[in-house]
């Protein structure tokens, strides 16, 4: 049973923070290899599954040493129809590994959770296309089509949100939040934006999320920025603003550079956890309802650690 669903804890206005970059961490830092960056096929075996454990525990500790809840999102980006069909898996495999993957962040949380430390289980849903382009841009009723099926899966579980991240569009972004709705899920979207602060599609960040709101009737519970470095976003955060009071969580990239040069990068970028933290305490001064502080490719426990101590002084 949900914990959370019907009231998430993060909507308050103490601090949560959530892990890092769990895709680039196996890969670089655990030398695994990751067919399409697919973190759920880990879920097949138990040596898997252990792996997974062990990197949430260690997040997992940095929320207990400070005192703060936590957010403990699935590993389950690629584990939508089209990604399962190009790696073999069929719509009834994906399900079965999509309620494992919750039930696994389940274990950890009956494990860890104390009073000070609540533990939230999000569902996490990837684009269709890639998260680093929007070349496959959808209108909002396919969306709704295409992720049916797992958040459909989500609801049936222990989870106590879907959490639609690296999204591309607004469209793709508002078709997650009308399933959602649709299965009395609270929802969250989170978006990348390229170097100029834009949405791969070319939209702006304010634009989207007044687009989804418009087409959702203010669905989502919040937004969410991610798999973009502050130096990326901070500008587009500029002029103030209503729109801003619907950004809680940043999940910044620990590299400065462009989605096409990580693209292309043979070895990780982890940049500097110091200066993130820093970055994310500024950030904390634009965005008033900050409260879900996390990390994105490049980023692992230490800049999380950073993070913590620079922005967590400030609530």
């Amino acid at each position: 049973m949900s914990r959370y669903r019907k009231s998430l804890p993060q909507l308050g206005s103490e601090p949560f923070v959530t892990d890092g970059g769990l895709e680039t961490t196996l890969i670089f830092h655990e030398g695994m290899e990751l067919r399409e960056f697919a973190a759920f096929e880990l879920l097949a075996s138990a040596d898997g599954c252990e792996t997974l454990r062990k990197y949430f525990a260690t997040y997992v500790a940095i929320a207990r040493r400070f005192n703060i809840g936590f957010i403990l999102e699935s590993a389950t980006w690629r584990a939508s129809a089209d990604w399962g069909s190009k790696l073999g898996y069929s719509e009834h495999e994906l399900r079965d590994l999509n309620r494992q993957a919750i039930a696994l962040v389940g274990q950890v949380r009956d494990e860890y959770e104390t009073a000070d430390s609540p533990m939230v289980i999000s569902g996490c849903v990837g684009p269709r296309g890639d998260g680093y382009e929007a070349s496959q841009v959808m209108s909002t009723q396919e969306s709704r089509a295409y992720h049916a099926a797992q958040i459909e899966t989500f609801a049936e579980t222990d989870a106590d949100l879907v959490t639609g991240v690296t999204m591309t569009s607004a469209e793709e972004a508002a078709g997650i939040a009308l399933v959602a709705r649709s299965v009395a899920m609270p929802v969250v979207l989170s978006f990348t934006v390229e170097t100029d602060g834009r949405l791969p599609s070319g939209e702006s960040l304010r634009g989207a999320i007044e687009a989804v709101d418009d087409a959702t009737d203010c669905t989502p519970a919040y937004y969410m920025i991610n798999c973009a470095h502050p130096t990326h976003f901070t500008a587009a955060l500029d002029g103030g603003g209503q729109w801003l009071e619907r950004i809680r969580g940043i999940r910044a990239n620990a590299s400065s550079k462009s989605h096409a040069e990580l693209d292309e990068a043979e070895e990780l970028d982890d940049g500097n956890p110091t200066e993130l933290g820093a970055q994310y305490g500024e950030l904390k001064g634009t965005l008033n309802k900050l409260t879900v502080l996390g990390g994105c490719c490049g980023t692992d426990h230490r800049h999380i650690e950073e993070i913590c101590k620079a922005a967590l002084p400030l609530w």
